[in-house]
């Protein structure tokens, strides 16, 4: 049994779990393909595919052109990059892995925390020899808005009511009930949550009915002084509709987690933003669901799927 692993970017995959007791030849894949006919030529050889989900799409075409594979197994419970129509018809078996949901809603925390406090700009001003500058903002007392209040927003607002912020919540099928079942007030509409709050964080799941959901006229509603976070999908919101929107100071500064293209290009125009906004757009490489304690989760399912699919009895069929 030849197996790949897929998209491993920090390099730490074989040390999550036993690999070595499935007997097989691993190999790890930790850059992204130049292309997709780099890719099918690279992973030909291989029976199975572990993959970290949503990095290496895999549609039809890709499928078809690796009759070797067998088996593809990928982190957490679903994966809108692997086409599941054409892996059935191929007859390759799709497993996932259990996931952790705390992660996310922790990092979208700690962003709303170090832009409201300009957290990197006093650490940068203290490395160079300087103090304090100008007073940062408390949260306790703050409006957050949620636009999507699914699992990861939940708990999002959990946390912000700890810390004493107001959260109301909007999205296009949230439903009274389940504000009600958050204890978070129900806004009317995206131009009205924009308007209301202080912070706006972003947890949807990336669909054609959300794609680009966010734009000019979203954004033109915020207050002035309001920050923007988005932990969730990159398609969501329109990216360079964002940057145009912060020159003209609305939002007043914005975290970001994801990115239209992962690993983000060196050529890509938030590289340039960087720059350009300085301590006002706070960026990480994707991190929200990556920690030591997912990793051990993701991995050690994964070890287990497989082993699993070699002794006849799949789990966690997609």
């Amino acid at each position: 049994m030849r197996i790949a692993i897929l998209d491993d970017w920090s390099g730490s995959a074989l040390d999550y779990a036993d690999w070595a007791s499935l007997g097989a030849s691993i190999e790890v894949f930790s850059e992204p393909f130049a292309s997709t006919e780099a890719l099918v030529a690279a992973l030909r050889p291989f029976d199975v595919l572990c993959l970290m989900r949503e990095r290496t799409p895999f549609p039809a075409p890709v499928i078809k052109a690796l009759p070797a594979l067998t088996l593809i197994v990928t982190t957490g419970a679903r994966n809108n990059a692997i086409d599941l129509e054409a892996a059935r018809a191929a007859g390759i078996t799709v497993c996932g892995t259990r996931a952790r949901k705390t992660t996310t809603a922790e990092l979208t925390l700690l962003l709303i925390l170090a832009l409201s406090r300009n957290l990197f700009g006093e650490a940068g001003r203290l490395r160079e020899g300087g103090w304090q500058g100008p007073p940062g903002r408390d949260l306790d007392g703050l409006r957050l808005g949620l636009i999507g209040l699914g699992t990861v927003g939940a708990q999002v607002a959990r946390l912000a009511q700890g810390l004493g912020m107001r959260v109301s919540a909007w999205s296009q099928n949230l439903t009274d009930a389940r504000c009600a079942e958050c204890g978070v007030p129900h806004a009317p509409s995206l131009a009205a949550l924009m308007g209301e709050s202080d912070v706006v964080s972003v947890h949807l799941v990336h669909s054609p009915r959300t794609d680009r959901l966010i734009g000019s006229d979203a954004f033109a509603a915020m207050r002035d002084g309001a920050v923007f976070v988005n932990t969730s999908r990159a398609g969501i919101v329109d990216t360079p509709t964002l940057l145009a929107a912060m020159r003209a100071g609305r939002p007043a500064k914005a975290g970001l987690d994801v990115f239209d293209a992962e690993p983000l290009p060196q050529d890509d125009p938030l590289r340039a933003a960087f720059a350009e906004f300085g301590d006002r757009l706070l960026a990480t490489p994707h991190l929200g669901y990556v920690t030591d304690e997912t990793w051990r989760l993701f991995y050690g399912d994964t070890v287990e799927a497989v082993a699993a699919w070699r002794d006849g009895t799949p789990i966690r069929e997609l």
